[in-house]
């Protein structure tokens, strides 16, 4: 694995896999996580949720300073499912994130720069997302701004939802406008049944939950190399 630092933008552009720790084991968190990412998975995936953008309530800046520490290599990537996601910027900056992503819906079309430009300066890449019923259109104004952009598979609010497979229009148009170096990512739904029509709609780092963490140990291994389509790995 690369350093962190840089996952998302150093060549070549393979496909990435992310765990979404929401689905793992929080009672050994640092063990479950650490062992998908010896098994192949490059990042982690934070889902933060505040109760209100979204009907869950779920993680915030001390546990991911506790996977930080367990493990000081990982890449900690944090979606922010919140309504003001600027008021996290700096605690999660502080608790060891590399990366965070807010979403379009939470944030007024002349917030969208300053919110990247604050994110950047805190020594992190940006990400912008965008939930199933949101336009795709809301996204290109702001289609080269961002290092990532985050395509929503399900409705965010909780784990092991049903993927929906119409928003894979959405990548198709996101994907030919994307600059070089910046990363497409969906995240709800995603199994090893359906990575392969998310990678060639253009999406190249994928998140699963249930996916990885709900198998036996023994069959993850063989779910990250499905969900990437081959076992090379940066």
């Amino acid at each position: 694995m690369p350093p962190a630092a840089d996952l998302l933008t150093r060549p070549p552009r393979l496909p990435l896999v992310a765990p979404s720790i929401l689905s793992a084991d929080f009672g050994r968190l640092a063990d479950d996580c650490g062992r998908l990412l010896a098994d192949g998975a490059d990042l982690l995936h934070l889902d933060v949720m505040d109760g209100h953008f979204v009907p869950n309530l779920t993680m915030g800046p001390a546990l991911c300073r506790s996977v930080r520490a367990a493990l000081p290599d990982a890449f900690l990537d944090v979606h922010l499912m919140v309504t003001d996601p600027a008021m996290f910027v700096a605690p999660f900056a502080a608790a060891g994130a590399n990366h965070i992503t807010f979403h379009i819906e939470a944030v007024e079309p002349a917030g969208v720069e300053p919110l990247i430009g604050r994110i950047r300066d805190a020594g992190m890449t940006a990400g912008l997302a965008i939930n199933p019923p949101t336009p795709v259109e809301r996204l290109l104004p702001f289609v080269e701004s961002p290092d990532l952009h985050l395509v929503m598979s399900v409705n965010p609010g909780f784990s092991g939802q049903a993927f929906i497979g119409g928003v894979l229009d959405k990548v198709r148009t996101l994907s030919p406008r994307l600059r070089p170096g910046q990363r497409l990512q969906m995240d709800g739904g995603l199994s090893p049944v359906n990575a392969r029509d998310v990678r060639q709609a253009g999406c190249d780092v994928l998140v699963a939950a249930s996916a990885l963490f709900g198998l036996p140990r023994e069959a993850r291994a063989g779910a990250v190399d499905a969900l990437r389509g081959g076992p090379s790995r940066l």
